[in-house]
């Protein structure tokens, strides 16, 4: 079965694309999947820093109550 990705099958793969979408909505879709993978990647880095201050919020343990003489009235 071979490498899937072989120069003349990435060229049938554009053929095809150009066939079916047309030279003007190519530039467009890939403007658009690039702004969906950057996208994509802003939304996992701000997940993986939203976990990490959860969980160091969470290991921190609650400071100590205030009391004074004047409150235990």
């Amino acid at each position: 079965m071979g490498d899937l990705l072989q120069p003349w099958h990435l060229v049938v793969l554009l053929v095809v694309a150009f066939l079916l979408f047309g030279a003007k909505r190519l530039p467009e879709m890939g403007k658009g999947l690039g702004e969906g993978l950057k996208g994509f990647k802003e939304g996992l880095k701000g997940v993986t820093d939203t976990s990490s201050t959860t969980t160091t919020a969470q290991n921190t343990p609650p400071p100590p109550p205030n009391s004074t003489p004047a409150d235990q009235k």
